[in-house]
């Protein structure tokens, strides 16, 4: 009988991994550049590369929602990644609203910061508002149990 396996994107090079569920604690690397698959830290995401992030990974995908001038998202952001670290199997990953509103426009995003948890290509739940690291580490464990 065969592994399950899980989808995961490259940070780096957005190649489309398949990974086995069991290997996700191993610091898995992507089979194209080399580099992990899961960072421990936020990435970045522009126009081309959150739609495919979102949909693509099978893992736990939070994504923050957040705008140049929206003073919690600047105050939150060093709480993200926090939390990222605290993480390491789950994605983290950040959307300039202001820059990029093609990008957000289908997640319906109405207030800043907005964390949206995706997971197999869906929300499964969202959180508005900035957090602390800890309640931000809560409320991804929560999603996960």
């Amino acid at each position: 009988m065969s592994e399950p396996n899980s989808h995961l994107v490259c940070p780096h090079c957005q190649a489309t991994n398949r990974v086995p569920i069991a290997r996700l604690s191993a610091a898995p690397k992507c089979g194209k550049c080399g580099q992990p698959l899961l960072t421990g830290s936020p990435h970045e995401l522009n126009a081309q590369t959150a739609n495919k992030i979102i949909q693509k990974n099978d893992v736990l995908t939070i994504v923050d929602f957040w705008a140049s001038w929206c003073q919690p998202c600047i105050m939150m952001a060093p709480q993200f990644k926090t939390a990222a670290s605290q993480l390491p199997q789950v994605v983290f990953a950040k959307v300039q609203t202001d820059k990029y509103e093609q990008a957000a426009a289908p997640y319906n995003i109405r207030s800043l910061p907005t964390m949206v948890a995706f997971k197999n290509g869906k929300e499964v739940a969202r959180q508005s508002g900035a957090l602390p690291s800890g309640q931000i580490v809560q409320w991804v464990q929560s999603l996960n149990s």
